[in-house]
C-alpha cells in the first residue's frame, strides 16, 4: 500500500484520538490544522488543543507542523499553504471549520471525514453526549467523503 501524505484536521480530544492512531501507521502526517489556542479553566489560561498538543510533542517524537488559521473561507492566503502542502489526503475529525471547496479538492484524493456517531441518527456538535443521554446500547463512528454541503 502506498505510504499517504497525511493532512489532518481537527481540534478536541476524540480527534487526537485518531491522530494518535493515524501517527502509529505507516502513512507520513505532513501538517496538522487545529482551532487556535484559546484560554480555559479558572485562570483562563491560553491552552492549545490536544491535537496541536499532540502533534508538537517531542516526548513521542511528534514534531509536525501545526496551523491554526481562525478561519479558510475566503482566505486565499490560508487556502495556498494548504495547496502547497500537496497532500495525498486530509482527514478532519471535529475540526471547528468549514472546509471551502478549494480546501476539499486540494489533496489528491479530497478529504475524508471522522463523525462521531452512526449517521444520521446524532448529527452536529455533541453526538457522543447525545448518544450517552439517549441511553444508546449501539453507537459507533462515520467514516464519510466530504463535499461542499458538510460542515
Amino acid at each position: 500500500m502506498k505510504r499517504l501524505k497525511i493532512v489532518f484536521m481537527g481540534t478536541p480530544d476524540f480527534a487526537a484520538s485518531a491522530l494518535r492512531y493515524i501517527l502509529r501507521s505507516h502513512h507520513q502526517v505532513i501538517a496538522a490544522y487545529t482551532q487556535p489556542p484559546r484560554p480555559k479553566g479558572r485562570g483562563h489560561k491560553v491552552i492549545a488543543s490536544p491535537v496541536h498538543q499532540l502533534a508538537q510533542n517531542s516526548n513521542l517524537g511528534y514534531d509536525i507542523d501545526v496551523f491554526t488559521p481562525k478561519r479558510l473561507k475566503n482566505n486565499p492566503e490560508e487556502i495556498a499553504a494548504f495547496s502547497a502542502l500537496n497532500a495525498d489526503i486530509a482527514v478532519v475529525a471535529a475540526y471547528g471549520l468549514i472546509l471551502p471547496s478549494e480546501i476539499l479538492t486540494a489533496p489528491t484524493y479530497g478529504c475524508l471525514n471522522i463523525h462521531a456517531s452512526l449517521l444520521p441518527r446524532w448529527r452536529g456538535a455533541s453526538p457522543i453526549q447525545h448518544a450517552i443521554l439517549a441511553g444508546d446500547e449501539e453507537t459507533g463512528i462515520t467514516i464519510m467523503q466530504m463535499n461542499e454541503g458538510l460542515d
